[in-house]
Parts: structure tokens; C-alpha cells; sequence
């Protein structure tokens, strides 16, 4: 079992920055494959982010490449997603997600991840 919290939401500016994290708790968390995943209001949840357990390879959706960053920390659990050059339509719920898989196959759909946040809520004003 793996128990993911995430923080660092909140209401910016358009152009401004966020660091999301998301704490990970359980056995064996740092072999898991992490992802960032985002759902606006009245949309469906898409993938925006997804990193290898080593941390040696990354995932972007094509929306935020070049402006998000995702990175991980296992000595401490933590995965963080940093957010430049935030837009309005960057507004949504953001999950933080965990997948159980032996290699890397670039997890970008739902159904690759077992274990799954609360969200946390990032807003960007015009």
C-alpha cells in the first residue's frame, strides 16, 4: 500500500510559478513509477507529467513540456512537480499518482497507476 499527499497549491498570477510535492508513504515507494495528473472542472482527467522510479527518465505531456518539471527525491519520499510560465487553462485539480510497473513505458493513462492523491488545487488568474 502506498499513501500519496499532495501540497503546494494555490492561486497565481498567469506567467508566475508553482512547486507542487507529494509525499509518499508505504513500503517500497521509491520503486514506483510517479506521475502528475490534472482535472479541470467539468473535464475529463488528463496526464501532464510521469517520472522513471530511478528518476532517470521523464514523461511530459505535450501541453506542458518545457514548462513543468517533474523531479523526485527518495532519500525522502517526495516527488515535486514545478510549474513556470503557468497559464488559466493550467487551472485544475492536481493528483499525484503512483505506479507499481518493473520498467518504463512512459505511463501516461490512468489505468497504469494503483495508488492516487487527494489533489490539490491550483488556480491561475488572467
Amino acid at each position: 500500500q502506498v499513501h500519496l499527499v499532495e501540497s503546494g497549491g494555490g492561486l497565481v498570477q498567469a506567467g508566475g510559478s508553482l512547486r507542487l510535492s507529494c509525499a509518499a508513504s508505504g513500503r517500497t515507494s521509491s520503486s514506483y513509477v510517479m506521475g502528475w495528473f490534472r482535472q479541470a472542472a467539468g473535464k475529463e482527467r488528463e496526464f501532464v507529467a510521469a517520472i522513471r522510479s530511478s528518476g532517470s527518465s521523464t514523461y511530459y505531456a505535450a501541453s506542458v513540456s518545457g514548462r513543468f518539471t517533474i523531479s523526485r527525491d527518495n532519500a525522502k519520499n517526495t516527488v515535486h512537480l514545478q510549474m513556470n510560465s503557468l497559464k488559466p487553462e493550467d487551472t485544475a485539480v492536481y493528483y499525484c499518482a503512483a505506479a507499481n510497473m518493473g520498467g518504463w513505458n512512459r505511463p501516461s493513462a490512468q489505468y497504469d497507476y494503483e495508488y492516487w492523491g487527494q489533489g490539490t488545487q491550483v488556480t491561475v488568474s488572467s
